[in-house]
């Protein structure tokens, strides 16, 4: 079966909100620390994507997905493991999340889609997920993550 402009937006919103849920329980993990008010940001940025592409979903007349669905599931469960181990691991599992999402928006890129879509995607929300991963890294050098 061919998948639609909206079957595409709807998993990429779902996948902003797996994003949101797994940098929720990284916060748990980075409460107090230097790190917090970043992981914060990153966090707040999927949000708003998660709220955009929503608001896009609306547009094209269908109704958005309201959970994460199996993408969340799996992001919890590494994330989950990920705190038990430690900031970097936490971190790794971060990077990893923005990695998939990153693939997901160029293969969306690469379907068949509305022009306002393919330019939100060009300008913003690619980019944006890219930035993560510049600052994930970052956090991960720094000599206090352990």
């Amino acid at each position: 079966m061919a998948t639609t402009q909206v079957d595409t937006l709807k998993s990429l919103h779902r996948g902003e909100i797996a994003a949101t849920e797994t940098y929720n329980q990284a916060l748990e993990k980075f409460a107090g620390e230097p790190e917090e008010a970043e992981v914060r940001r990153l966090r707040d940025e999927h949000r708003e994507a998660a709220n955009t592409l929503r608001q896009h979903v609306h547009q094209q007349g269908d109704d958005p997905s309201q959970g994460s669905g199996a993408w969340g599931a799996w992001a919890k469960f590494v994330e989950g493991t990920a705190q038990v181990f430690g900031k970097t691991a936490a971190l790794k599992a971060l990077k990893e999340g923005e990695e998939h999402g990153i693939k997901e928006y160029e293969q969306a890129l690469a379907e068949e889609a509305r022009p306002e879509c393919k330019d939100l995607i060009r300008s913003q929300l690619l980019p944006r997920c890219q930035a993560h991963l510049r600052v994930l890294d970052r956090l991960m050098s720094a000599p206090a993550v352990s």
